[in-house]
């Protein structure tokens, strides 16, 4: 970041039932920042004017094996989260992400994992959009694309401290957990205004500030302030690393 500069267009992105929704904003100052929503991930990608940086909440980077607790950077991530930590899914080996039947899914991480296990149906359910991702994901684009995680990115702003509220209970949102992240949002310059404007259709609560924590992290990726777990982090067979940002 040359010395001075302001902080150009960054986006946040969360998957959601209607897609992909980003948080677009310039730093901290932009007193207005935006909400788009995209059925896929490329039209994110075409996005003009170019933002900076992309910072997504979706795995990136698929290990060949899977060992306890998934990858790498989900071992890493969990140990700062405390009650927080569940919303950390184990992923599994490539090969089994790439199944678009459950049960074969299944059959296929017990093979590739140490010690076996299957996969879980929220894990599941995030395939279709890894896949996205990865059809898409070159090493040349990670210099834009990045993988955080939203309550990894609270964690950091919050000064290391896990959220004491859960965001979703009963995988449904809970205003309490979604209204703490929001105050705490506003600390980093979102408007309170933000929250209350009508949010495109299959964009919930909860996902809007997954987005908006993970513009943030845009943010600091771009600032060279973000640390990446683990910092030794590998790469996959397509040479992809695997690391979450905060």
């Amino acid at each position: 970041m040359p010395e001075g500069s302001a902080c150009p267009l960054v986006a946040g992105v969360d998957g959601c039932p209607g897609g992909w929704v980003a948080v677009l904003r310039n730093g901290a100052a932009d007193p207005a920042p935006r909400i788009a929503l995209l059925g896929n991930f490329s039209g994110l990608l075409a996005l003009d004017p170019a933002p900076a940086v992309f910072a997504v909440d979706m795995p990136i980077g698929l290990a060949g094996r899977s060992g306890l607790g998934g990858r790498g950077p989900e071992r890493h991530v969990r140990r700062h989260l405390g009650a927080r930590q569940s919303s950390v899914f184990s992923l599994p080996a490539r090969a089994s992400v790439m199944c678009e039947d459950y049960r074969e899914a299944c059959r296929v991480a017990l093979a590739t994992s140490e010690p076996p296990r299957k996969v879980s149906k929220q894990a599941f359910n995030l395939f279709p959009k890894i896949r996205e991702i990865d059809a898409l994901m070159t090493p040349e684009l990670e210099a834009r694309v990045y993988e955080v995680h939203p309550e990894l990115g609270f964690w950091r702003l919050n000064g290391g401290t896990e959220m004491s509220l859960p965001k979703k209970i009963r995988n449904e949102g809970s205003m309490p957990g979604i209204e703490q992240r929001q105050a705490l949002l506003e600390c980093h310059g979102f408007p309170a205004s933000f929250w209350r404007q009508p949010r495109p259709s299959g964009v919930g609560a909860d996902d809007l500030v997954d987005a908006a924590v993970n513009a943030v992290i845009a943010e600091r990726i771009w600032k060279g302030e973000a640390q990446a777990f683990p910092h030794d982090f590998e790469r996959d067979a397509k040479g992809l690393r695997m690391a979450i940002w905060a």
